[in-house]
């Protein structure tokens, strides 16, 4: 264990830590990481893929630069300063049109999801919310109060939420199969006492990122917004993890060819730093004055940064680049890894990508502890990835959307190595006896 990370266990709490091995770092530039032992590590996670164009971005730090030598204060609570409306106009230029009214500016997706939350309900007057089981919505009280994973305290849960399953293909064996048993249970709901005209909206993943980094099946989530509509429910999408390009379109939604009411950013948007923003239409948005805020919301520094992040996104042409990169690691995946006894599936779009492990491939039972001891060999070997999932047991891979292919070529060889050491015994359970992960 390094010394910086000996040093952090003395002096730092560890109720905001999830941690899967002993990693410490003092530096970081584009893909890579440095080790406070000198090591440069490869980042497949990304900071579970807010550090979005990678480590120190020159465009980034150059436009905080520029705001802190002449700075327009510190938020927008009670004077408007131009980083952030300039924020605001580019994020309305690019969102779906039923969501094109007014935006929302916060520090991350937790703080965004538990003001949708808020919002939607005191708005419509409906007090119920639908969510998947699964979901992972944000770690402040009210973001916890509508998701659904089971990493999060079932009592922190809204008695107004209502929990159904997202579809898990893999699981089922077959897409259509998946749908039609999520879509029966959501039918469910509604043939007892529960009524659509009590639900103010569903909250949705275009890719479901906690819950193990599942694809929904095609037309899954267009009947969901059908059902949406019919009844008047606020389709609210949670883009905070995989929008802004990483599926390889500019909005993981987009995949389904739905349009969503509310649209939820963070982590990716800030490219690093504290930046989320709910984007939806005008009656809803200004509900009411002074409805959810805090003292640094519309901080002109983040909001800078987060502009320079949607610039850079479209100046270098780094959504078709996500298509094609991770186009390119699936394919070498599924080759170099996908025969692997402990590879049950590998699946993703764009950059976003999961690699599902099971200690038996035709009972699909998740192998959780060699999940655990393959991201440890992985981080020996030099490269940072996580694990995620319900049964935690699916690799996540969420590198800068700047990931080269040569730099992908080098993380996908760690990988392989790793599931052998792990397949041949090489990693005892000891090393991550004392990482709890989720």
């Amino acid at each position: 264990m390094s010394d910086l990370y000996q040093r952090e266990t003395k002096c730092i709490s560890n109720m905001a830590q999830l941690r899967f091995f002993p990693q410490a770092v003092i530096g970081g530039k584009g893909s890579y990481l440095t080790g406070d032992d000198g090591r440069r590590l490869l980042d497949f996670s990304a900071s579970w893929g807010a550090a979005s164009l990678g480590h120190a971005h020159p465009h980034v730090r150059d436009a905080v630069a520029r705001v802190l030598t002449d700075q327009a204060g510190a938020s927008y609570l009670s004077s408007a300063n131009e980083p952030s409306v300039l924020l605001a106009e580019k994020l309305l230029s690019i969102a779906p049109g039923r969501a094109r009214g007014r935006v929302w500016l916060g520090h991350s997706g937790s703080d965004a999801n538990e003001t949708v939350a808020r919002m939607v309900v005191a708005a419509t007057g409906r007090r119920r919310i639908l969510a998947f089981q699964g979901a992972y919505h944000g770690g402040t009280v009210g973001s916890m109060a509508v998701s659904g994973h089971p990493a999060l305290q079932a009592g922190a849960r809204s008695s107004g939420l209502i929990l159904v399953p997202y579809p898990n293909s893999y699981a089922t064996g077959k897409p259509a199969i998946a749908s039609a048993a999520a879509l029966a249970s959501l039918k469910e709901v509604f043939s007892k006492d529960v009524r659509p005209e009590e639900v103010a909206a569903f909250f949705i993943e275009p890719l479901q990122g906690d819950g193990g980094l599942l694809v929904p099946p095609p037309d899954f989530l267009a009947e969901i917004e059908k059902f949406c509509r019919q009844h008047e429910i606020l389709l609210v999408c949670d883009e905070v993890k995989f929008g802004l390009g990483r599926t390889g379109l500019l909005h993981a939604f987009e995949h389904s060819g739905i349009e969503p009411d509310i649209v939820v950013f963070g982590k990716g948007l800030g490219g690093g730093l504290p930046m989320s923003a709910i984007v939806g239409p005008q009656p809803i948005m200004n509900h009411s004055p002074t409805f959810s805020y805090q003292t640094l919301h519309g901080n002109p520094a983040c909001a800078a940064a987060a502009l320079a992040v949607l610039e850079t996104i479209e100046r270098d042409g780094l959504v078709k680049r996500s298509a094609e990169v991770g186009s390119y690691m699936m394919e070498s995946l599924s080759s170099r890894v996908g025969g692997l006894s402990l590879v049950g599936e590998v699946r993703g779009k764009g950059l976003a990508i999961g690699i599902e492990l099971v200690s038996d491939r035709v009972n699909r039972a998740p192998a959780k502890l060699q999940t655990a001891l393959t991201v440890y060999r992985a981080f020996q070997l030099g490269l940072v990835l996580y694990y995620v999932g319900a049964n935690s047991n699916v690799l996540e891979l969420t590198p800068p959307l700047t990931l080269s292919k040569g730099e992908a070529d080098d993380g996908i060889a760690i990988i392989s190595q790793a599931l052998q050491d792990v397949i041949d015994g090489k990693v005892t359970k000891e090393l991550v006896s004392q990482f709890a992960g989720w």
